[in-house]
């Protein structure tokens, strides 16, 4: 009992009481006593006369000595009585010490067991503790919104195990059917091993994708970021350059129309993840012949109203007017962004609001057995910015993907939610 707080707190507000008392007491004591001389009073023999007529000598005491022996009987007094109500408080203040730090401390010992009771495994309890609005009821506020915060990642967690164990187990079937049937088959023949091998090589490749996958989702979700100043522009730029290859083998045809200095501060390689995990969607459903259209920008200004860089591997300079010049330095405004449009199939209104979620997959990707983790990614990445993710799309017109990104020294405030390749309506 003697480690508790309550009882440093009953002996620190008693003995705090007790030496104020004793200062104050101590005072007046000192006061009185320096007025007062430490000694008995004397006496002296005088002529006594009665009527006129001498009668003899008597003893007599000076008036001063009489005050003087009362003041000295009445310091004694005070001196019992201040020690004997010292003693007495000391008591009573451990008492009523012991009785308050117990209330005042009440709602820490209701916080101490609730979060006792709290357990990984049961997340849903809060202590929502009740009573004035003081330190301690912000102290369990802060732990209800912590424990919120706990019980949606191990939440997200728990779902992103089962969704990889549910996605890891189909490979892994495939590979343990080909390896007992097929490879450790002493009958079986060339072109069955050849055959069973490619099987393999896929459910393989499937997998090393989605460790991938798992590993940036994961990564972005920590605080390992490397966050650094660049240009949004150079960074989409080069995640063409990733896709451009393969875009001319699959026929089609990348443009870009990036607007130079759109000036942020973020993670340059997680970014060019999200524009390549964007254009690795587009460049895949986009159907042969067709056009990828990469674009960025600051929110508030036009398409060709600044200087574009369009082209493979070249700058070509459309010079603006004066007007769409100046807006160009003064209206940039605090977001920046990113659009990527394709020529693909396009995506129902139903499923605009769960392409972004972990191991979705449209009707292409599961025909392709891609992960379905790679938008999920885009709006971890984007989130992780400040920033967010918006998908325009209808079924057989293609889909525009565009990222909204808060620029430097930006004045907070909601995103856009327009989609910046159309004209706005007035």
């Amino acid at each position: 009992m003697i480690h508790t707080i309550r009882f440093r707190l009953t002996v620190l507000y008693s003995g705090l009481l007790f030496l104020l008392a004793a200062l104050v007491l101590g005072g007046i004591y000192y006061g009185v006593s320096r007025t007062t001389e430490q000694r008995s009073y004397a006496t002296d023999i005088a002529k006594a006369y009665r009527n006129g007529e001498y009668v003899g000598k008597q003893e007599v005491v000076f008036i001063e000595e009489v005050e003087n022996a009362v003041n000295v009987r009445t310091l004694d007094t005070l001196r019992d009585y201040s020690l004997y109500t010292l003693g007495a408080l000391f008591v009573a203040s451990l008492g009523i010490g012991w009785v308050l730090s117990g209330r005042v401390l009440r709602p820490v010992r209701s916080i101490t067991r609730t979060t006792e009771e709290i357990q990984a495994t049961d997340l849903t309890r809060r202590i929502t503790l009740s009573g004035p609005s003081d330190e301690l009821k912000d102290l369990a506020d802060t732990i209800d919104t912590m424990l919120d915060r706990l019980e949606e990642a191990f939440r997200a967690q728990r779902q992103l195990i089962d969704d990889a164990s549910h996605e890891l187990r189909s490979p892994l079937t495939i590979i343990r059917a080909n390896v007992d049937a097929v490879l450790l088959s002493p009958e079986a023949s060339d072109e069955e091993r050849t055959r069973a091998i490619a099987i393999v090589d896929r459910a393989t490749t499937r997998m090393t994708r989605l460790v991938e996958d798992l590993l940036a989702s994961a990564r972005r979700q920590g605080s390992a970021f490397a966050d650094t100043d660049l240009d949004l522009s150079r960074v989409a730029g080069e995640a063409c350059e990733e896709y451009a290859a393969l875009a001319v083998a699959r026929g089609l045809t990348v443009t870009r129309e990036l607007i130079p200095g759109l000036e942020m501060t973020g993670d340059q390689d997680a970014l060019r993840r999200a524009v390549a995990n964007l254009l690795s969607n587009a460049v895949r459903l986009s159907p042969p012949g067709g056009r990828v259209r990469v674009a960025s920008g600051p929110a508030g200004v036009p398409m060709g109203a600044a200087e574009i860089l369009s082209g493979s591997s070249r700058m070509s300079k459309l010079r603006p007017s004066s007007a769409d010049a100046h807006r160009e330095v003064s209206g940039t405004g605090d977001w920046l962004w990113v659009a990527v449009q394709d020529d693909g199939p396009g995506l129902a209104a139903a499923d605009q609001a769960r392409v972004f979620d972990r191991f979705w997959r449209g009707e292409a990707s599961r025909r392709d057995r891609h992960t379905g983790l790679g938008l999920a990614i885009v709006r971890q990445i984007v989130e992780s910015h400040g920033g967010r993710v918006a998908v325009f799309s209808e079924v057989g017109q293609g889909s525009t993907f565009v990222l909204w990104l808060p620029a430097r020294d930006a004045a907070g405030g909601p995103a856009p939610g327009h989609n910046p390749l159309t004209r706005r309506p007035n």
